[in-house]
């Protein structure tokens, strides 16, 4: 990222799935640096799979090319955390352009997936199985 675009503003959101929370920063004017936690977006997330993920509302937005985005991202797995990354660049570009929000929305970028892994209960094995029954 060029130390120009440090001294620019920016738009920021946050953005979380399961236990993963995502700090975006979208910066006009760009050339379409993206980082992540410091490293480019392909060290980072090295699947194809999840820098699609990550870039999917800038992709549908048409905003690929015109903006700088650089996320802080913590927590969780590779997959959570791309996901939090989706629903806070999500979020920033709502805050860039009212008019986008329909089409996030339709996609449901800008959901919170709420699923989370459920605690172990006392007497359980898990979180649902218990031990098995005996009659006698």
């Amino acid at each position: 990222m060029p130390e120009e675009t440090k001294t620019k503003k920016y738009i920021y959101a946050k953005g979380a799935r399961k236990s993963s929370t995502a700090q975006a920063r979208l910066y006009e004017g760009g050339k379409g640096g993206v980082e992540v936690n410091g490293l480019k977006l392909k060290e980072y997330f090295k699947t194809q799979a999840l820098q699609d993920v990550f870039l999917s509302p800038l992709k549908l937005t048409s905003h690929l090319k015109d903006l700088d985005v650089t996320v802080k991202v913590h927590s969780g797995g590779q997959q959570g955390q791309a996901d939090a990354c989706r629903h806070a660049i999500s979020r920033a570009l709502i805050l860039l352009d009212k008019e986008l929000r329909p089409a996030l929305k339709a996609e449901g970028f800008l959901t919170r997936d709420p699923r989370v892994k459920e605690r172990k209960k006392p007497g359980l094995k898990g979180a649902r199985k218990a031990p098995q029954w005996s009659k006698r």
